[in-house]
């Protein structure tokens, strides 16, 4: 596909500076200078309502009417779904319960989500007023904190209590652009979170289906020793009247041995599921409960399952959510970025008590005040103002193309999960075929030789053939629900969800 996106023409950083009036510092004057100094308080506050740069627009995106892999198009979407109605099973329930409340990942994210938050009233706090303080208690001769005092020679005592304002007027608006950056990157940590508890729901299920998967394959495995230990035991006692060979007896002595020596790594890998498991939920190892879900039977969708619209993954996929915050914070700080061309104005006031005299300190003529607005700019920076700008334009192209690449990746893997799934159930369905003839052929191999119309060999070709069959078997249906798990994953189910949902036995 390609790409659709075209970020917005960013204006010339140089603009012309409109012609202001000189403020007065000295408030003390004249009504009509009190006036003209209110007067350009005003016309600031309301250039205060502009802020630089372009303001944020989602870029236009052409995506596909359908998704590659779907068997027809529709609103429907099984990531509308809560996603305990995909395996009714209460113990997976538990689990991921479980796990939303003790993933550290999950904590981590969540913690990160509060410091971004604070990090929005950090950004703002320069929009307001900053009242400070200052006292000082100096002893020396001739000058003391910058106090006046005679040049007498003598040591005087100089106290100084002094509290001050100052206010920078966000005419330009970069305050604004920079608070804007810091929403979106506090947006994007709450659409990271909400990717970590999709991510970890996805990550449970699919290490539960395979614990079972996991036991099925141990069942067969177990019947299979018990079966080689049954053909074993008739041998022996053929063997033991003369009527079998001792090659016979010694040929189902090693494929009882065999099954038997696979037993210990399936357990072994039993075990590392459950731990697996157990580190998703924030426990040390230990055992996993089952449920009543059986892989192959409870998870069987039918052939089709909605896949919905693909316009709708750009408010159901957290990761595309996560991009576009990140061009939201990107454009921003374009224009924060542009507003350093201005000049910044700034009012300042203080008022304290100050004398020379530690008896005189409290006396009127001791009061110490100040008023003033500054203007300050650039002139000359060596160009580190226009690289900065233009570091924040090509920051912006990065955005833009990163929030492109995560659609497409989205409708990669979709698209991917959808045709997994199908390709899956064409491979169960003909191992089930595969395991229905090999059953019926053992039966029938095994009556041949108690008849006397076939040897053992003819029983154990059957058998060896079967019981992987049945383990291949239980892999594909492990497979074909799994791809439910990462359909569901890719198309962003539970978006609807709030990050902290009643979790409930289905």
């Amino acid at each position: 596909m390609a790409n659709p996106l075209r970020p917005q023409t960013l204006p010339k950083p140089m603009v012309e500076i409109p012609p202001m009036n000189r403020m007065r510092a000295n408030l003390s004057g004249s009504p009509t200078r009190l006036g003209s100094w209110a007067a350009t308080v005003l016309v600031l506050l309301a250039l205060a309502g502009c802020a630089m740069g372009p303001d944020y627009r989602r870029p236009e995106t052409s995506l596909p009417e359908s998704f590659r892999g779907a068997s027809a198009p529709g609103t429907n979407s099984i990531a509308d779904l809560p996603w305990w109605t995909l395996f009714r099973d209460p113990v997976l329930v538990d689990l991921v319960g479980v796990a939303m409340t003790n993933n550290y990942d999950l904590k981590r994210i969540v913690a990160q989500v509060e410091q971004a938050r604070q990090q929005i009233a950090v950004a703002r706090s320069p929009l307001f007023p900053q009242l400070d303080y200052q006292a000082l208690l100096g002893r020396g001769q001739n000058a003391a904190a910058g106090v006046p005092s005679p040049s007498s020679g003598q040591t005087l005592t100089t106290p100084m209590a002094l509290g001050s304002l100052s206010w920078e007027l966000d005419v330009w608006g970069q305050i604004r652009r920079m608070t804007e950056a810091a929403r979106a990157q506090y947006l994007a940590t709450q659409e990271g979170q909400r990717n970590m508890r999709l991510m970890i729901t996805c990550d449970v299920a699919t290490a539960y289906l395979e614990l079972l998967t996991l036991d099925s394959q141990l069942a067969i495995l177990r019947n299979a020793t018990n079966a080689y230990a049954g053909t074993l035991k008739i041998f022996q006692d053929r063997l033991a009247g003369g009527v079998a060979s001792r090659l016979e007896t010694d040929r189902a002595s090693a494929a009882l041995a065999k099954a038997a020596a696979s037993v210990p790594e399936l357990e072994r890998r039993i075990v590392v599921a459950e731990n697996a498991i157990n580190l998703f939920l924030g426990r040390p190892p230990g055992t996993v409960p089952r449920g009543t879900l059986i892989v192959g039977e409870q998870t069987d969708f039918g052939s089709e399952i909605p896949a919905g619209l693909t316009s709708d993954l750009l408010s159901r996929r957290p990761d595309i959510a996560v991009a576009e915050q990140g061009l939201v914070a990107a454009n921003a700080m374009v224009g924060a970025n542009k507003a350093q061309f201005f000049p910044t104005i700034s009012l300042t006031a203080a008022l304290g008590q100050g004398s020379t005299a530690l008896d005189a300190f409290t006396a009127g003529s001791s009061r110490i005040w100040s008023a003033a607005a500054g203007l300050t700019g650039p002139i000359f920076q060596g160009g580190r103002i226009r690289a900065q700008y233009r570091a924040a334009k090509a920051a912006f192209e990065a955005a833009v193309a990163q929030y492109d690449q995560s659609i497409l990746t989205a409708l990669r893997e979709v698209s991917n999960a959808l045709t997994a799934r199908q390709k899956y159930i064409e491979v169960r369905r003909q191992e089930e075929k595969a395991v229905d003839a090999l059953e019926s052929a053992v039966t029938i191999s095994t009556e041949r030789y108690l008849n006397g119309k076939a040897s053992y060999f003819e029983v154990l070709e059957a058998q060896q053939q079967l019981y992987p069959t049945q383990s291949d078997l239980a892999e594909a249906r492990f497979a074909e629900a799994n791809a439910v798990v990462n359909l569901y994953r890719a198309l962003g189910g539970g978006w609807n969800l709030t990050n902290n949902p009643t979790w409930t036995r289905p």
